[in-house]
């Protein structure tokens, strides 16, 4: 609280927080990318503000520099690490998109084995809960054959859905989900980024879920946001990324403010800090300085990040 209000970024980053809505591929520093890749990446701006520029910026611009390095799965991942260390993340719930391993010929054992090297190598000390992704307008057919392969791994703590929330029904992945929970993985998607306060009621309710992802459609509707503090449903928001992509006019409009005053769990993230530019720390500098929080407000919000079963070896560290 101290360092919110004299605006100590190094302070701040040396404290306890959790990054819970991270995508491992893209949550490093464009910079680190550049540094390891030796190739210089266009920054992302988007004009519209929606899903179909984000998902041109990645195929157009970052796909190639993957494509054409041969450990650059590693040094992404790394970055991503890098960035958490930095920022006191000491949980970090961060998703590989299960299509990765297709789209690249990188089988999944040596995503799972670089995975579990870079994390113990950067930053061992972290809890670390990789998530299993996937994207909503895939079929349901091809999610289950690229989600297979890696089951055998008992890696990955839990299972993502992302990308265009109007490409298919939520229901339809509910049997995936049904599958994911009763094999003991968490159940988070992406929904509410876009869509409705409903929708984010509506997948809650089909896919079971532990989380949500955005879910800032949410501060529309007091009788969702009702029924989400009470059945204690946490919304992992990144303001940023809200405010990128056009969701948000500013720091200071962000609904994050209705979500908490009318109960909801919040926390705040990163979800791409390779195309946003911003860390957890960041962010909770800015939503203090926008009037938003007061820092007491924050420091709750930075400790809803640790409701979640910490071990041993993160108790020690808080």
């Amino acid at each position: 609280m101290e360092a919110l209000h004299s605006s100590r970024i190094r302070e701040i980053r040396k404290f306890p927080k959790s990054d819970l809505h991270n995508h491992c591929l893209m949550g490093g520093r464009r910079s680190d990318i550049e540094k390891f890749t030796g190739k210089k990446l266009a920054s992302f701006h988007p004009v519209v503000g929606n899903i179909q520029e984000l998902d041109q910026w990645i195929e157009n611009i970052y796909r190639p520099v993957l494509e054409s390095f041969p450990d650059a799965f590693e040094k992404a991942v790394a970055a991503t690490f890098l960035q958490a260390k930095r920022d006191g993340v000491t949980i970090l719930e961060s998703s590989i998109d299960s299509g990765y391993s297709a789209a690249f010929r990188v089988p999944p054992d040596r995503i799972v084995a670089t995975l579990r090297r870079i994390h113990e190598t950067i930053a061992p000390g972290m809890d670390f809960r990789p998530e299993l992704g996937f994207i909503r307008g895939q079929s349901i057919r091809s999610v289950m054959a690229h989600m297979e392969p890696y089951l055998q791994f008992n890696f990955f703590k839990a299972i993502d859905l992302y990308d265009d929330e109007l490409s298919q029904p939520i229901r339809n992945f509910r049997e995936i989900y049904r599958f994911a929970k009763s094999i003991g993985m968490k159940c988070k998607a992406h929904v509410g980024e876009f869509g409705t306060a409903d929708a984010v009621k509506e997948a809650v309710e089909e896919l079971e879920l532990d989380a949500v992802q955005h879910g800032i459609g949410a501060s529309t509707s007091p009788a969702v946001m009702k029924w989400l503090a009470d059945h204690q449903i946490r919304l992992n928001i990144c303001p940023t990324s809200n405010i990128r992509l056009k969701r948000v006019r500013s720091y200071k409009t962000h609904p994050i403010r209705i979500l908490f005053d009318h109960g909801v769990k919040v926390t705040v993230n990163t979800d791409d800090v390779l195309l946003f530019g911003q860390g957890t720390s960041e962010q909770f500098l800015k939503l203090f300085n926008a009037g938003v929080f007061s820092a007491e407000e924050l420091d709750v919000i930075r400790k809803n990040g640790f409701d979640l079963e910490p071990d041993s070896r993160l108790l020690e560290t808080i």
